[in-house]
Order: structure tokens, then sequence, then C-alpha cells
């Protein structure tokens, strides 16, 4: 079948939500051995994600019943057969991305910005791996997903701007991998951290086309810190109070242009609401210097 053609079948099969016929497309397109497009490249990231998504939610839910099934019961080696079943399916499907990553996507790209989305997506499936490994190969898995993670992450830094969706979620999936993976909250909210902070400082940089995607991220990050690094909030609350009211007002701002979908309007209206409280109680004095309001900043240039 032509290039053409696959591409189509496959933006078909993206809207069937058939996403294991997307994906076999854009094996065949990738396997061709062409650089990808953009597009391209995008519509073969969310094949498989969607495709590997299901199998890990699967796996999640299945090893949630193993744990709280009673030894004794007759129904745990069923249970343990069909969690195997699935760790199968996962592995075949991380195994044959890699493979692609290996020998055709990562060889072939020509610029930084696609060598970082493959370097990524490199760490991310080792990553999904990891999650189902155990013994020797858990720790060469998260060797593997940890050094794709810092390769793209060197290039980023060198070559992308700090607001650079993909730069971003880059920041995001790593910080990810140290909470989840490596279990040290620490690096993962220094990561998270600094990749906000940095991104913060040159808001005014974001072009249009990338304005939504860089935002969101952002607020993915500022989320992951609120939650699971909560020490940070006593350590610079100042910081986190500024940061979270310049993204929640950048965000309405855009939201006059109808960018956000109701739910991203409903969190951006209770998040200024949250920081205009605080202020109100005495912390306005503290952000006087630190906070200008000013549009042009924060409008998407």
């Amino acid at each position: 079948m032509e290039k053409t053609e696959l591409i189509q079948k496959a933006k078909l099969a993206e809207q069937a939500e058939r996403y294991d016929d997307m994906a076999t497309c854009m094996k065949a397109v990738t396997e061709q051995g062409a650089e990808l497009s953009n597009e391209e490249r995008n519509l073969l990231s969310v094949a498989y994600k969607n495709v590997v998504g299901g199998r890990r939610s699967a796996w999640r839910v299945i090893s949630s019943i193993e744990q709280k099934t009673d030894t004794s019961d007759k129904k745990l080696q069923l249970i343990k057969d069909y969690r195997e079943k699935v760790e199968s399916e996962l592995r075949s499907i991380c195994t044959t991305v890699l493979e692609l990553l290996d020998k055709y996507l990562i060889a072939n790209a020509t610029n930084p910005e696609s060598k970082v989305f493959y370097l990524k997506m490199k760490g991310d499936y080792f990553r999904y791996l990891a999650e189902v490994a155990c013994g020797d190969d858990r720790k060469q898995t998260i060797d593997n997903s940890q050094g794709a993670y810092q390769e793209a992450f060197d290039i980023s830094k060198k070559e992308m701007q700090p607001t650079h969706p993909i730069r971003l979620g880059l920041a995001l999936n790593f910080s990810v991998f140290y909470y989840e993976i490596l279990n040290n909250p620490e690096l993962a909210c220094t990561l998270a951290k600094t990749a906000f902070d940095e991104a913060i400082a040159e808001l005014d940089t974001l072009n249009e086309d990338s304005y939504k995607d860089s935002t969101l991220i952002m607020q993915l990050l500022r989320d992951n810190l609120t939650v699971s690094c909560s020490f940070f909030q006593c350590c610079y609350p100042l910081s986190f109070l500024r940061t979270k009211i310049v993204i929640s007002v950048s965000l309405y701002f855009e939201s006059e242009l109808n960018f956000l979908s109701e739910n991203e309007h409903r969190y951006v209206s209770e998040s200024i609401t949250e920081c205009l409280l605080v202020f109100c109680v005495g912390q306005m004095f503290f952000c006087r210097q630190t906070f200008k309001l000013n549009r042009r900043f924060i409008r998407p240039s």
C-alpha cells in the first residue's frame, strides 16, 4: 500500500478509535525508511500510546485484583494467568516500538526536535516495560529508560526553548520516571519545578501555535508538584503562589479567545479564585515586587 493511503487509513482508524489498525498502518509507514513528518510522527505516537495504554490500564486493574485475592482462592491462578497474558501483550507492543525507534526513527532524525521526541518516546516505552519487569531485567530496563530520557534532556536544554511543548513534555515524563520507577520524589520534584520555573520566566516568548500545548503541560507539571511534592509548597510558598497565578491568568486570557474546554474554564476560574482568597488574607505584600499583572506579558504572542 502507498504511503499516502496508509496515512489516510491511519487517520480513519483514529477517528474510529481502532488504534491497533492505526498502529499497524503507521508501523508500515515507518518501515518504508523515510524520515517522518511532524504529522506522521504524531500519528505514530498517538496510535501506540493508545494501544499500549489499554494494556497498562488493564494490567493495573488485574494486578490490584490479584493482590486482594486470598491465596487459598481457586480463582487466583486464573487471575495470574490473565495478568501474564496482558503483560505479554504489553511487552510485545513496547518491543515493537523500541525496534522502530532504534532501527528507523532515531537513526533518521535530522533535527533536534525530532531526536528529542523519539528519545523521549524510547524512555517512555522502557518505562512501561519497567512497570511490569522484575529482578535483573527490571534493573536493565530502568537503566535503558533513564539513559534515553537523559540523552533527550541534554539535547533539549541545548537546542530548545524552555517553553517548547516537547521539552516540557519530556520534563513531565522524566519526573514521573523518577517518582514512580526510581521512587525518588525529591529528584522528581526538583526536575519538574525547574522546568516549570524556566518556562514561566519565558512565557512571553511563546508563539500562538504552541501556546495551548505548552501551558497545559505546565499545568500538569504544577499539578504533579502540588500533589506529590507538598514539601516544596512549605519551602517555596511564594514561588508556588506566584507561578500558579501567572499560569492561571494566562490561561484565563486565552479563554477569552475560546481556546479552552469547559473543564479547563472551570479549572482556571477555581485557580484564580483560590489565589485571590490567599491574597485577601495577607499574602499580597509578598508578591507585589515579584508579580506584575501585564497583559502584554501573559497574552500569547
